[in-house]
C-alpha cells in the first residue's frame, strides 16, 4: 500500500499499542494485547494506561516491573527494562535522534538498558546509548545522557551523581497495581 495523498491508512502496530491498547482500562486484557503485538513483558509486570510505544518489537520488560501512566517507550534502538523496575509517570525513554552534523540529518537509534531495581522518577528522560545501573535512581526531571552507575542517585540536566542508594533493597513491585488496574 502506498502512502500517497488520499491513500487509505491502516493503523500500525505502534499506533495500536499507543492509542488503542493503552486506553483499555482492564489490565490483564491490556497486557495480553501488548504481548500479542510484540512487546516482551515478564510476569507480574504492568504498563498503566496512556503509555506511548515506538517500535514495540524492540522492547523487553522484565518481571515485577511497573511502567506508570503517560510514559514514552522507544524501542527503535532496543529497550531492555529489567526486573522490579519502577518507571514513574511521564518518564521518557528515547532511543532515537539525528546526526546533527550530517548534511542529510539522518536518524540514529541507540539502545537503552534499565537494570533491575532501578527507579526512574517523574518526568525524567533517558536518552539512547545509556545504561541505568542496578538499583540506581534517576531524579524527577533529570536528563540522562551518560551511563549511571549501580545504586547511584542522579539528578539535573544533564544528570550528575548526587548520592548513593542503599544496596539493601527488599521490595517487590510484582502484582502491586495488577489487582486494581
Amino acid at each position: 500500500m502506498s502512502r500517497r495523498r488520499g491513500a487509505t491508512f491502516f493503523p500500525t502496530r505502534d499506533y495500536i499499542c499507543s492509542h488503542v491498547v493503552s486506553s483499555i482500562p482492564f489490565c490483564h486484557l491490556r497486557m495480553t494485547l501488548y504481548r500479542r503485538l510484540g512487546l516482551r513483558i515478564g510476569d507480574d509486570s504492568v504498563l498503566l494506561m496512556s503509555t506511548e510505544v515506538q517500535h514495540a518489537v524492540g522492547i523487553t520488560i522484565g518481571k515485577n516491573t511497573i511502567i506508570n501512566r503517560h510514559c514514552h517507550l522507544d524501542g527503535r534502538g532496543g529497550l531492555v527494562i529489567g526486573d522490579n523496575v519502577n518507571v514513574s509517570s511521564h518518564a521518557l525513554l528515547v532511543a532515537g535522534s539525528h546526526e546533527v552534523n550530517d548534511p542529510g540529518f539522518h536518524g540514529v537509534a541507540r539502545p537503552i538498558r534499565i537494570e533491575d531495581d532501578a527507579w526512574l522518577c517523574t518526568r525524567c528522560m533517558v536518552l539512547g546509548g545509556v545504561t541505568v545501573g542496578r538499583g540506581a535512581v534517576v531524579a524527577a526531571g533529570a536528563v540522562v545522557t551518560r551511563p549511571v552507575e549501580p545504586y547511584a542517585i542522579v539528578a539535573g540536566v544533564p544528570a550528575r551523581k548526587i548520592g548513593e542508594r542503599s544496596h539493601d533493597l527488599r521490595y517487590n513491585l510484582g502484582g502491586y497495581f495488577v489487582s486494581w488496574q
